[in-house]
């Protein structure tokens, strides 16, 4: 496959670059050559379609890596060639300068760091509650790193938290590339977290479910009562508002609690005739149409 310089063609000159800043670069690459702006401009057809095969590389962390390596291995043989040959020149011939009057010399200007990405599970009522974690990972260079990170209360699902300078060194005195975690927040066995909402099971018995009852829900943080109106089906859902996750604004989503039937699986003697004594005086077939 031929080699494309994935970088100059979104206009960045060099691979120490975060996913945010590949964006916004594909972004003014995208608009200016956008097809609507160069109505019969083959050249920039070619150009939108390099930069979109840029975009799906670079803003991919797995595929970036991959591709830095060539990127960065292309490049360093590149400088090496300019600095050899520039060494050559001042040996004989003293400072040559340039035809803009400038001599010839090595680029001493600082760079920032590359910024590192890693993520890590949190459970739902950590997340809900604000926790301080510790977390490991190896370093580049093979060594441990530990961090103690503080999650906020209420922290959204793939959220990212910023340790500014916990990225990797910088060049010629730049400053540190900054560690980006991203939070994933796990269910647990009473709740599902879709939003902001909060999804948990209801279970009834069918004499409950057929006659309508008050019952006692828990929530994430503490047990509020919901009236279950009589006749209601599996599957349905009660909506208790205000009972959810937080919503970052000060207010909560809601708790829904899907209803599920349970019916005994094991009877008493007297259960079991009531059971059979109601098989026989109810019309009710659940499977009519």
């Amino acid at each position: 496959m031929k080699y494309k310089d994935y970088y100059k063609i979104l206009g960045l000159s060099t691979s120490r670059v975060s996913i945010d800043d590949v964006k916004s670069a594909y972004r003014a690459a995208a608009k200016k050559y956008h097809p609507d702006l160069n109505v019969g401009d083959s050249l920039a057809e070619d150009k939108i379609k390099d930069i979109n095969e840029a975009y799906r590389t670079l803003s991919n962390p797995a595929t970036k890596r991959k591709y830095d390596r060539v990127w960065n291995s292309r490049n360093n043989a590149k400088n090496y060639h300019k600095i050899k040959g520039a060494n050559i020149f001042s040996m004989f011939l003293g400072n040559v300068d340039k035809a803009d009057g400038e001599s010839i010399k090595r680029d001493k200007s600082p760079v920032k760091g590359e910024n590192i990405e890693t993520e890590i599970n949190v459970g739902l009522e950590e997340a809900f509650y604000g926790v301080e974690k510790k977390i490991s990972f190896r370093t580049v260079e093979g060594k441990m790193k530990t961090f103690s990170v503080k999650i906020p209360e209420g922290i959204r699902n793939g959220e990212k938290i910023r340790l500014i300078g916990q990225g990797k060194k910088g060049f010629n005195g730049g400053k540190n590339g900054d560690l980006f975690i991203k939070i994933n927040i796990e269910d647990n066995e009473c709740f599902r977290l879709y939003g902001c909402d909060l999804y948990t099971d209801l279970k009834l018995s069918p004499w409950e479910a057929a006659l309508g009852t008050r019952v006692d829900v828990a929530t994430i943080d503490g047990v509020t009562k919901v009236y279950v109106p009589q006749g209601i089906q599996s599957g349905e859902k009660v909506r208790i508002p205000s009972k959810g996750y937080k919503d970052g604004k000060g207010g909560r989503g809601d708790l829904v609690a899907e209803v599920k039937i349970m019916v005994p699986q094991e009877l008493e003697l007297d259960e079991r005739e009531m059971f059979e004594k109601l098989r026989e005086m109810s019309n009710f077939n659940p499977r009519k149409r």
